[in-house]
């Protein structure tokens, strides 16, 4: 799928080769070189992504992703903020402004079209589900859908992973707020699967197993296709993740695990695939902190 995507930063290099990489794929690029000329370009042409540079001079990302967030015209538009910064305090004041995704510099290739496409995927989702909403509310069918109450927890979790550090740390972040169940192989997950899940987070490397065949199973059943999937997977990897996003994996999470980051993504996941049924597309905004973030949840 195309988008128009805003590439905003005030080095010009970093510009001109994020908006050759993005124009390589077909993607429509408009371009900001600080924060007043990203917050009058997304007025102007209502952008499906923006990626935002967090330094910059005057304006800085996270005053202008605070902007774009409470402006009613552009709140649903995700925002990737772009940061060279390593400390997790950094993310969590990103998630604060309201930021959908991360991308780290220098920006690996693998990742930034697997955040574009995913978030593209939950903008067109929520975009289906209220334009149902509006067209349903018009002819007096159904009551609106109510998105209005949303914390991103209470969700039902299934974890594959057969490494015990792993998968009690998993357990104790995720248990605060969620319903989780941990398995250490994919025979036990086919079993567990038979549930209703609103996440399952699998390993890419469980003992005795294939944890890319065992995504695969579950995208092929009718009753798990539409459940998120979140991928759990070591940084040099690419083969393995383009894979993974390949076979219709909707996040990944690199190892070592690190806590806030695990919590962004499973609050924040993109969960709708084309073709997900609209009570599921309304269950993200149920589950899903990503869909606050869009504006269908505020």
């Amino acid at each position: 799928m195309t988008a128009r995507i805003l590439v905003v930063d005030d080095q010009p290099l970093n510009v001109k080769l994020l908006e050759a990489k993005l124009t390589a794929e077909y993607y429509d690029v408009i371009t900001a070189c600080n924060g007043e000329d990203a917050l009058a370009k997304a007025t102007e042409v209502v952008p499906d992504i923006i990626l935002l540079d967090v330094m910059m001079p005057g304006m800085d990302g996270y005053e202008v992703c605070e902007h774009i967030k409470v402006d009613p015209a552009l709140m649903h538009i995700p925002v990737v903020m772009v940061t060279a910064l390593g400390d997790p305090a950094d993310r969590i004041r990103g998630i604060d402004a309201g930021a959908d995704d991360f991308l780290s510099k220098p920006i690996n290739d693998v990742s930034l079209f697997a955040r574009v496409r995913s978030l593209l995927r939950l903008k067109l989702a929520l975009d289906e589900l209220r334009l149902r909403d509006s067209a349903s509310l018009q002819f007096g069918d159904l009551e609106a859908t109510d998105l209005t109450s949303n914390s991103g927890a209470g969700a039902r979790i299934l974890v594959v992973e057969d490494e015990s550090h792993d998968r009690e740390t998993i357990a104790t972040v995720l248990s605060v707020e969620n319903d989780v169940t941990c398995v250490t192989g994919a025979e036990e997950a086919l079993t567990a699967v038979a549930q209703a899940f609103d996440l399952i987070i699998a390993s890419t490397y469980p003992k005795e197993s294939d944890g890319l065949r065992l995504c695969s199973q579950i995208r092929s059943r009718d009753a798990t296709r539409h459940v998120a999937i979140l991928m759990l997977i070591d940084e040099s990897d690419s083969e393995h993740l383009a894979k993974g996003l390949d076979l219709g994996v909707n996040d990944y999470l690199y190892k070592p695990i690190d806590n806030n980051e695990l919590i962004t993504r499973t609050r924040d996941p993109p969960l709708p695939l084309p073709g997900t049924p609209a009570w599921q597309l309304a269950s993200v905004c149920v589950h899903g902190g990503a869909a606050r973030s869009l504006g269908a949840c505020d």
